[in-house]
């Protein structure tokens, strides 16, 4: 599979997975020749993108490739991917959950298995700016925070998850995002009661979350937005 396919079907499962912000938010790749990240083009929803909606970003914002423009957030991708030579993938969300979530400046608990990935450690939340990430300065701050974690929280903005591949940092986006509604579900029936302790955690993060399962929720993400192109 090449990288445009994957920034396609990325795009795509997202939108699946009900991430959509009309034509905000982004996934991207790297580019195996070091080139800069691969990314849906601005102006256009998750669910739009096919391969004349992808460009290649170099670190510097340059389009290397594609008719399309590129995302004035571009330095999440690029700078996360300049300090974490193990991230293949980057996503940015607008989930309306984060932001309720993160407002709250709250630790998520690990009340469900969608949580697993983000406690214990607690995910980090970004605090420099809300605003756009949208020089390169701030690129770098957030790449600092996100340290060597699966997702960071970006109170008043949304979040950003990382994976090895495309498929993991896409299901680390819908994990996340789960597992910020269903605590504020808990808090709105009455507040939190109990939760999985640090043990339980880190044994349910390789038992529910290895590799094998996330890649089946990316599939199954993967068919589903086929069946509904």
């Amino acid at each position: 599979m090449n990288v445009v396919t994957e920034v396609i079907q990325a795009s795509r499962a997202l939108a699946t997975a009900g991430l959509s912000d009309m034509v905000w938010g982004h996934a991207s790749v790297r580019d195996p020749d070091g080139k800069g990240a691969w990314m849906k083009a601005s102006g256009y929803g998750f669910e739009e993108i096919d391969a004349d909606r992808v460009v290649l970003v170099s670190p510097d914002g340059d389009v290397l490739w594609g008719a399309g423009k590129r995302h004035l957030e571009f330095p999440i991708h690029t700078e996360i991917l300049s300090r974490r030579t193990d991230v293949g993938a980057v996503v940015h969300t607008h989930a309306p959950a984060l932001s309720a979530f993160s407002s709250l400046q709250r630790d998520l608990l690990p009340i469900s298995h969608d949580a697993v990935p983000f406690a214990h450690p607690q995910l980090p939340r970004f605090t420099v700016t809300g605003a756009l990430i949208a020089t390169q300065d701030l690129g770098r701050a957030l790449a600092e925070e996100l340290g060597d974690a699966n997702g960071i929280l970006m109170p008043h903005h949304g979040a950003v998850t990382v994976g090895p591949d495309i498929g993991t940092a896409v299901m680390y986006a819908v994990l996340l995002e789960r597992a910020c509604r269903t605590q504020l579900l808990a808090d709105a029936a009455g507040g939190v009661r109990t939760a999985s302790d640090e043990a339980e955690t880190r044994f349910k993060r390789e038992q529910i979350w290895n590799p094998s399962q996330l890649n089946a929720g990316w599939e199954y993400l993967v068919r589903r937005a086929d069946t509904e192109a």
